[in-house]
């Protein structure tokens, strides 16, 4: 049976442990091979040899870092390796297949190969079929696919017939490389005469003349799109193009996208938002796995049934389960089941407000929260959300109007933005999190399965919090936010960076904390799928970003949406499977429908 060992070399500490793993492997002590030594190449950490290794697992379970995974795979996958970086590296089974004119969309964990397939597709990395030593030439790599579509793409590809423009994950690295303003860039990467209709439908014409090193994320990332989707190519890949942008950016940005799918071009796009990947894609490949270990790729299913069946974390196509659990939405409450004096506790409510800040001005009407109750608060970039996210949390003071509690609470609170500073030097994730609660490091409890064990931070225990990366950071700032026992949780954009399994285990675990302790909380959320997965009212902020914005009262969940989605231009439906919100397709019967009669929030 082949296995896959992977050594996380940046947890890996051999000089504390004194190679525990390497003197526990029994086929060491036998005379027949070693399993596992000590390499200098790497400064003295373990490589572990894979035709010799039984897969005990007794180096993994005496690593005290939890560096080490040894996986058994079934024979007949094998066959099917497409990649991998190197010895005891992470290696991929298999690839999306893109279909002509349409899009396919990619969905699963981060660690699982989703960037890994992208790049492949786009010629940036020739697939060894797992043969890192001694990788394969392209006849080799065609032969393997043939009877396949991937041949004739490979054929393509190998052939330079193809021409491929990738929208990059990681846009903050594109200021690096690239100099000039906003018009310079899209002038320069334009091929098709269409730089200025672009500029002009992604809002990037008032800032036209502005330098890259200043721009925001989401102008940074509509820059990045607008450039791509400017070249004339036959192949055109989004990695997370939602990052950094809005609600209404985000439909923007797909509608932009589906306007340019016709026959003879090839669309791939990564993404965690499910309604953008909902609106976006015609097909959906499912990836799984292990993350940092391994991942498969699944057969090519339509967007409906291929979200749907990666919600119910089983695949009938492969015959395969894919988590132990479906993932559930609720349907959403009545207004009759609204929180009422008597049975609940009031925690915090407010007057109209007025605050003016740097030359923004944010008005809100009177509100209140009560325990037990999950309030999100919608509405685009820079129209106020955070600002109104301070002004509860007691950390900015309103010109006009009053915040006033009902007896003494707690709150724990998680601002947008996170960085090293925020940490106490030399605080490692473990410290941190116990701190914050106790009973999060202990395996077993519900903190710690259901929120540490499902962020991976378990991994990250003996690692120092500064030196963690940015995803890495605003998962342990969610875990420590949520930790905390308080009366009110705020949350502001706590899905950045998590994929759609960790954005739905934050959720889920945001209710659970609601409920179990009877606190409250408010969620800025711009994923709108899981704004209805967690919410139960809305408060709804619109107006002219940058200089004034209007929030709304607490609305219940169907009034609020309603109002939000007219302001989008979209309509949901609810899906009778999983009860997962769907974006219609633009110009539909049933989004025709809905327009017509004003209910864009399910009929």
């Amino acid at each position: 049976m082949p296995r896959v060992a992977v050594v996380d070399y940046d947890v890996c500490k051999p000089r504390k442990c004194n190679h525990e793993c390497i003197r526990v492997c029994p086929i060491n002590k036998t005379g027949r091979g070693v399993a596992i030594e000590a390499s200098d190449e790497l400064g003295g950490k373990p490589v572990i040899y894979e035709d010799v290794c039984i897969g005990c697992g007794l180096c993994v379970k005496a690593c005290p870092f939890k560096a080490i995974y040894i996986v058994n795979l079934p024979e007949e996958l094998e066959e099917e390796a497409v990649h991998r970086y190197g010895p005891n590296s992470f290696k991929l089974y298999r690839l999306p297949v893109p279909k002509d004119g349409h899009v396919v969309g990619l969905i699963g964990r981060n660690g699982t190969g989703k960037t890994t397939a992208l790049r492949i597709l786009s010629g940036e990395l020739k697939p060894n079929l797992g043969r890192y030593d001694d990788p394969p030439e392209w006849d080799e790599v065609i032969r393997h696919f043939r009877g396949s579509e991937l041949q004739a793409y490979f054929q393509k590809l190998a052939a330079k017939q193809l021409r491929v423009v990738h929208k990059i994950q990681y846009i903050d690295l594109v200021p690096r490389h690239v100099k000039g303003s906003v018009g310079e860039l899209l002038k320069r990467a334009d091929e098709r005469g269409v730089y200025r209709e672009i500029a002009e439908y992604l809002g990037l014409d008032k800032i036209w003349d502005r330098d890259i090193r200043k721009l925001s994320g989401g102008e940074l990332q509509k820059l990045v799109i607008g450039a791509v989707l400017s070249k004339e190519a036959d192949v055109y890949i989004f990695d997370e193009p939602s990052s950094y942008l809005d609600v209404a950016e985000r439909i923007r940005v797909a509608r932009l996208i589906r306007r340019e799918v016709r026959p003879g071009k090839y669309f791939l796009v990564a993404e965690h938002d499910l309604a953008m990947l909902d609106y976006l894609s015609d097909y959906v490949s499912i990836i799984y796995g292990e993350p940092g270990v391994y991942g498969i790729v699944s057969k090519p299913y339509g967007v409906g049934a291929g979200i749907n069946h990666f919600l119910e974390g089983y695949l009938p196509a492969e015959n395969t389960r894919i988590r132990r659990e479906p993932i559930r939405f609720r349907l959403p409450p009545s207004e009759a089941e609204a929180p009422r004096q008597g049975y609940r506790r009031k925690y915090m409510e407010w007057g109209d407000l007025r605050v003016e800040l740097d030359g923004f001005t944010l008005e809100a009407e009177a509100g209140e929260i009560w325990s037990g109750e999950v309030i999100g608060i919608v509405g685009p970039n820079g129209i106020g959300k955070t600002t109104l996210i301070r002004v509860l949390a007691g950390r900015l003071k309103p010109r006009e109007g009053w915040v006033a509690s009902l007896g003494e609470f707690t709150v724990s609170y998680k601002p947008q933005r996170i960085s090293p500073e925020m940490f106490p030097e030399g605080a490692t994730v473990e410290e941190l999190l116990k701190t914050a609660n106790p009973s999060s490091t202990v395996p077993g409890s519900w903190l710690y399965v259901e929120l540490v064990k499902k962020l991976r931070l378990d991994r990250l225990f003996d690692r120092e919090a500064r030196s963690l990366s940015g995803g890495e950071m605003q998962k342990l700032a969610i875990a420590i936010v949520l930790a905390r026992e308080a009366d009110i949780y705020l949350l502001d954009e706590p899905s950045a960076y998590l994929d759609v399994e960790e954005r739905l285990s934050v959720a889920k675990i945001i209710r659970r904390l609601t409920e179990t302790r009877e606190a409250a909380a408010f969620v800025v959320e711009h994923d709108i799928v899981i704004q209805d997965f967690i919410s139960d009212r809305l408060i709804v902020i619109l107006g002219e970003p940058g200089r004034h914005g209007k929030a709304s009262k607490p609305l219940n969940l169907k009034e609020g949406m309603n109002k939000f989605l007219e302001y989008l231009g979209i309509t949901f439906r609810r899906d009778p499977q999983t009860y997962r919100p769907r974006v219609n397709k633009e110009g539909s019967y049933l989004d025709r429908m809905q327009k017509t009669s004003h209910q864009y929030y399910y009929t």
